[in-house]
Parts: structure tokens; C-alpha cells; sequence
């Protein structure tokens, strides 16, 4: 008997549809429901979260999506299209859509603080920071080091805070030399013309005292018969020298001739260093270096005088002087004046290369302008009525530049109006003495913040991190944008964050 054939039921075949036919669809019911709403809902530019073109002229590339008149409303569907292509691209980079959204009202500088945190003026991280500078028990002692007949001497360059640097490594590279240190002389040529000595703003006899551990340091060269044992040998060292730089560079010569100067002392020494020698240089910056009497004394008197004022003060070190700018090669709107006067001023650098403005700035490498360190003070919540200690030289533009600061700050001062001329007289044809009282009222503030990376910046936050339970705001080479409607262009600025030291 045959196999009897099994039935099947006849299927349904739902014939096949290209993919770009459902999407197509699927589009377009997208757009008819969008149609449907725009009519129920208001009007779009209308609402206050969205970019008005009179308030945002970066929205310009976004679509007109719906065209008003008296007595008729059209929807523009190919706009439609063209407003949720645009939407994506911006959904794609919230930054961008950020930008939109808060252009979309002017701006206005807050009356006061504001912030969501809870304390400005303490640090909860202060408690985890702790000295480590002191020698391990492998660090040799100076006696079991010094070599006799080995002499070196420095020659420091630049401003206080750079000739502190000089020092720091000077102690260092006597340490790799297995050398004596003469005590530093200080650069009294530069555009400063200072001629404060190293005994005029340091305490010399305690410089020498604590580092007797480390290094054998002296206050001049040893005489013998009457006259001093020789004439020093004059080199200089390339920047960021290695240990083993000054052992090859300088060992040799410093076993020939005895006495060594290394000249323009500033940066000569690298900082990749083995963890005793940083140590060393630690003890140095912020044990070894006190200032004299006369200037502690005063500069304490200044802390007190702003303590007198106000509970607590804000310290911010402002280098917004001519010569910091033109070094800097940032441009700040000044026109062809401000070219002129500041070309003039970089010429005095022979090695530096034409500037990029707008790259300088892109990257986050021009300092601040006053007007720009008062709004992001404010942004962080600080009030109108916070008072702040200004530690500057000479500012390019004078009043006119620190107006839109003093106007967000109205309670601004410095050492000039708290201190007498009478009172100032000893310290004010010596910039080294007077930047040394704003590295004293800088570092006994609540809250220090810089418009710079400059090397007070440094000392006073890695200080103030290691000795005080108080807030330091630096800033580093982020930048934000702030843009300027009255200009029409975009300043950058650097974001102010909390600084951590590792020493």
C-alpha cells in the first residue's frame, strides 16, 4: 500500500519589503506626529529654555522650524527635518548643547555666592596631608660627604620667586658634587635691579644651621694668608641638568679648578630626582628659606590688619604685568596699541619665537584677565562682600583693567593701602623685599587663588598644602570658554582647580 501524501495547510507569505521603505514610513509618521504636536503645543522660540535668536547668535545654523504670521501659522516640514537632524548632532555632543541652552539668557554677575558647597574657606582633604621631607635613615650625613677643596657657587636670575627656585637646586647640586656651598648671591642686574643681598631677605644664619645635615654651606670663600684661596672658574649648565649631567659637566672641572660658579641659575637642575634629593629640596623651599626679621614682622602685620577686616580674606596673586604679558604673547583686545607696546617689550628676548596668540589661548597657556579671575571667584560662590588681599606688580591698563574686578569685588587691597608709605619706606625701592611681603600675606591667607603657573603659585600652594587647613585654587591648562557678547569673540580661561603636592 502506498504512502498516503500528508496535506499541509496553505500558509500566509507576507511578501518581502525593502528596509529603506519601513524607514521611509516610519519617518514619516515620526513627522506627522511632530506636526500634530506643534500645533497643540506653544511656540517654540517662545519657550524659555530654548536659544532666541536675538539672545544666541551661535544658534544661527538651527532651522526655522515654524514661519509666523498674523493670521496664518505654516509648518515647514523640510525644516522639520532639518531641526531633528540638527537636534541629533547636538544630542551627539552635550557640550555643544550646553553652549545653546545657556546662551540663551544674558548674562549677569550673580549679587552673591551661591555655591553648593558647604565651606569655601576650609579643604576636607587637609587632614590627609602631611609633611615627608625629613632625610631617611640612608641619607648620608654632610661630614661623611663634603669633599675638601670643592667650592660652589651660585649665581641666581630672575625675580624673588625664580631666584628661590635657584636656591633650592643650588643646595642639591652641592649635595650631587659633594661639594660646599657658598651661600647664593642674588641677581641684581636683571630688569628688577634689586640690590637686596642674600642676608637682606633671608635669614642666612638659619639657612645655614638647618641644612648642616645635608650640606656644608659657608658665607663666602675661606681666605688664607689674608686673601681669598682663588679665583672661581665661571660655567654655565644646561636647563633641567641631570645628576648625572653635573657629574660629567661639572665633577671634572670642579676637581681641577676647586671653586666653580654656575651662572644664571634658574632651572639647571632636573626635577627627575631620587626621592632623598627631592626631600632635600623640599627642606629647603620650606624650612631653610625664612625671610629676615623685618619682613616677617611686617607682612605678619599685614595678615593682621585684613584679619582685622574680615574673619576670613581671600589672597590672590595677579601677574598681569606688561612684561609678564608680552613673555606670555597673548593677545587681551587692546588693539594695535597693546601690539605695539608689548611687541616692543618681547623684543628683550632674543630666543623667543613668534607667538600664536589664539593657540596660546586655545591651549590654555594665557594668564587671566582680572575680569575673568573676578567671575569664576564669584561662580565658586564667593560673595560681593568677601574681601580680598591683591598681591601684583604694575598692571598693564592700571585702573581701567582691575575696574571690572574691583566692581565684583569692591572690598580689594593690597600692601599699598594697608600699610603707611612711612611704614612701606624700608621695603619700597626693593622688589624683592616688598614681593616678599606678598609671598607672607599670600601664604597666611584662608584661600589663596592665581591667574598663573607661575613659580609663587607653586611654592605657596605646595606650602600651604603641607602647613595650613585652608582652600588653594590654582589654575592649570584647562580652559573654558566665556563668551563675550560686547566683543564677539571667545576669551578662554583656565579652570581654577585644588592643587596636590607631593612633598
Amino acid at each position: 500500500m502506498g504512502l498516503q501524501r500528508r496535506r499541509h495547510p496553505e500558509r500566509w507569505v507576507i511578501p518581502a519589503v525593502p528596509p529603506t521603505y519601513v524607514l521611509s514610513t516610519a519617518a514619516l509618521l515620526l513627522l506627522v506626529v511632530f506636526a500634530f504636536l506643534s500645533l497643540l503645543a506653544p511656540p517654540l522660540p517662545d519657550h524659555p529654555s530654548f536659544p532666541h535668536p536675538l539672545f544666541c547668535h551661535r544658534c544661527s545654523h538651527l532651522p526655522s522650524l515654524l514661519v509666523f504670521s498674523p493670521s496664518v501659522l505654516s509648518l515647514n516640514l523640510f525644516s522639520l527635518f532639518e531641526f531633528l537632524i540638527a537636534i541629533f548632532g547636538l544630542l551627539k555632543n552635550p557640550v555643544e548643547l550646553q553652549r545653546n541652552v545657556v546662551a540663551a539668557d544674558p548674562f549677569r554677575v550673580p549679587s552673591g555666592g551661591g555655591s553648593p558647597v558647604s565651606d569655601l574657606w576650609g579643604s576636607k582633604q587637609a587632614k590627609y596631608f602631611y609633611g615627608c621631607s625629613n632625610a631617611s635613615s640612608e641619607f648620608a650625613k654632610e661630614e661623611a660627604i663634603t669633599q675638601p677643596n670643592r667650592y660652589l657657587m651660585i649665581a641666581t636670575s630672575g625675580g624673588l620667586n625664580q631666584q628661590r627656585t635657584g636656591i633650592t637646586d643650588a643646595v642639591v647640586a652641592a649635595r650631587i658634587l659633594n661639594a660646599t656651598l657658598v651661600v647664593p648671591k642674588l641677581d641684581q642686574k636683571s630688569f628688577w635691579k634689586d640690590a637686596s643681598d642674600f642676608a637682606e631677605i633671608f635669614d642666612v644664619d638659619w639657612f645655614i644651621s638647618s641644612l648642616s645635615k645635608d650640606v656644608k654651606i659657608i658665607k663666602q670663600l675661606p681666605k688664607k694668608g689674608g686673601k681669598v684661596i682663588g679665583t672661581p672658574y665661571t660655567m654655565r649648565v644646561p636647563r633641567k641638568c641631570a645628576p648625572t649631567c653635573y657629574e660629567t659637566r661639572v665633577l671634572p672641572v670642579l676637581l681641577k679648578k676647586h671653586i666653580v660658579q654656575l651662572t644664571k641659575f634658574d632651572y639647571r637642575l632636573s626635577n627627575k630626582l631620587e626621592t632623598n634629593l627631592q626631600k632635600l629640596r623640599c627642606r629647603v623651599n620650606y624650612h631653610a628659606l625664612r625671610f629676615t626679621d623685618p619682613i616677617q614682622e611686617m607682612g605678619d602685620r599685614l595678615i593682621r590688619r585684613m584679619k582685622a577686616r574680615s574673619k576670613h580674606f581671600i589672597a590672590l596673586h595677579l601677574r598681569f604685568e606688561p612684561d609678564m604679558l608680552a613673555f606670555s604673547g597673548c593677545y587681551y583686545g587692546g588693539g594695535e596699541k597693546e601690539r605695539t607696546e608689548l611687541g616692543a617689550i618681547r623684543k628683550r628676548w632674543k630666543t623667543l619665537h613668534t607667538s600664536n596668540s589664539d593657540k596660546e589661548r586655545r591651549h590654555g597657556k594665557c594668564p587671566l584677565t582680572p575680569e575673568e579671575v573676578g567671575l569664576l571667584l564669584r561662580a565658586l560662590g564667593f560673595g560681593k562682600d568677601v574681601h580680598i588681599y591683591v598681591a601684583s606688580g604694575e598692571v598693564y591698563g592700571g585702573e581701567e583693567t582691575l575696574a571690572p574686578l574691583k566692581a565684583v569685588f569692591p572690598n580689594f587691597h593690597s600692601k599699598e593701602t594697608l600699610a603707611s608709605k612711612v611704614e612701606l619706606a624700608p621695603f619700597a625701592a626693593f622688589s624683592s623685599r616688598m614681593a616678599a611681603l606678598d609671598f607672607i600675606v599670600c601664604d597666611g591667607s584662608d584661600v589663596f587663588v592665581t591667574n598663573n603657573n607661575g613659580n609663587m603659585a607653586r611654592m605657596l600652594a605646595g606650602r600651604r598644602e603641607r602647613h595650613h587647613n585652608t582652600t588653594v585654587y590654582r589654575t592649570v591648562r584647562y580652559f573654558v570658554h566665556l563668551i563675550s557678547e560686547s566683543k564677539q569673540h571667545f576669551k578662554s580661561a583656565w579652570i581654577l582647580q585644588s592643587f596636590d603636592v607631593h612633598c
